[in-house]
């Protein structure tokens, strides 16, 4: 059966008017308020060679790579499925010179092998900023706040961020509750699924507060500090504690300790963004290392946002005034209009019609007039 060549592979689309203008738009928005904060913008290739990609990965899915060959240098090259890992090798390469700490934005499309229930599109939008050569408490205070600032610009109301502690399990497991490497993966996928019965199964009752220890951020805190009855979180809870008590007020502040999804790379700090009336994340960060050429690691801090669902939903969309302008019009008239925020039409033969192509005005003369 022969595919027609007009349809487009499954988890792609066009991007049609409004939503394509409304995109850019938002980018903007977004890329201004990271601006603002002095985080210049830099733009990696869609491409890159496969292992010097997945190299960088720290726990992505390398599966989940599209790859083709280069007919240049025959070596396989694979699309990005994220930006982040391109970012800390601009950082640690072209830009290892510049001073420490490096605030870097960026913005493009990134490209997944397969796509999932609840984000079916495999080509998505990716705008971030990451924070390079600290990951001290007041550097994540400054990305969370700018996170929700650049959230803020687009539109977004009823911000909630969701903190986690990424190795709050192998920090455990090294110490007070020692498992092994195939006893970590099974508490994870347990506590994931916040199944109190499966943990007691496998003989991990020492993990159950955790379970306890997640819901509004205050409460879930104090229930975490309570289980840490031998101090080893100490330092991780006082930081943790001191970003929520940065932003509050700015977002509703929730905590789940032991949340993996989405925060493979990162160490000791994790969140992510969410707004009222969106399904699934907008967005994530915390903290990570970045590995240099040298072998040396790098402390690093950053988010990114994935807009297309606040894009879908209209934002960015803005009501333009739209002036038809008839054959023989005044082109000084128009210009004038242009100048003042007017989107002109201009009819190419008698038979354009300005309602028909979304006009709202008519120039008559020199001067706007209602349709």
């Amino acid at each position: 059966m022969r595919i027609p060549s007009n349809l487009l592979p499954e988890g792609f689309h066009d991007a049609l008017p409004p939503y394509a203008e409304a995109a850019s738009r938002l980018e903007r928005d977004v890329l201004d308020t990271l601006a603002s904060h002095g985080y210049a913008r830099v733009t990696p290739p869609l491409a890159e060679y496969e292992d010097g990609l997945t190299e960088r990965m720290q726990g992505a899915s390398r599966s989940d790579l599209m790859r083709f060959v280069d007919p240049i240098s025959q070596r396989t090259l694979a699309l990005r499925p994220d930006m982040t890992m391109q970012i800390g090798r601009i950082a640690t390469t072209s830009l290892a010179d510049r001073p420490r700490p490096l605030r870097l934005s960026y913005s493009g499309q990134v490209l997944k092998l397969r796509s999932g229930q609840l984000q079916p599109e495999r080509s998505r939008l990716q705008i971030g900023a990451e924070l390079i050569g600290s990951d001290s408490v007041i550097a994540a205070s400054e990305i969370v706040s700018v996170a929700i600032e650049a959230l803020e610009r687009a539109g977004v109301t009823g911000i909630t961020v969701d903190f986690t502690l990424p190795d709050l399990i192998d920090i455990l497991a090294a110490g007070p509750l020692p498992l092994n490497a195939a006893q970590i993966a099974e508490v994870r996928n347990e506590l994931d699924m916040k199944d109190a019965g499966g943990l007691a199964a496998i003989g991990a009752n020492g993990y159950l507060p955790l379970i306890e220890a997640t819901g509004p951020f205050d409460e879930a805190m104090e229930r975490l500090q309570a289980f840490d009855t031998n101090g080893l979180l100490d330092s991780r809870l006082d930081g943790l504690a001191k970003i929520a008590d940065s932003i509050r007020g700015k977002a509703s502040l929730t905590l789940d300790p032991t949340e993996r999804h989405g925060f493979e790379y990162q160490n000791w700090l994790g969140f992510t963004l969410y707004a009222d009336t969106f399904i699934g994340a907008l967005g994530r960060g915390g903290s990570y290392e970045i590995m240099r050429p040298d072998g040396d690691t790098e402390n690093a801090v950053g988010f990114s946002l994935y807009p297309n669902p606040l894009i879908d939903a209209g934002f960015g969309t803005k009501k333009w005034d739209q002036i038809f302008l008839p054959i023989g019009h005044d082109p000084a008239a128009a210009a004038k209009l242009r100048e003042a925020g007017w989107r002109t039409v201009a009819a190419l033969s008698d038979n354009d019609q300005a309602a028909a192509l979304g006009c709202s005005h008519i120039l008559n003369g020199n001067q706007p007039e209602p349709l």
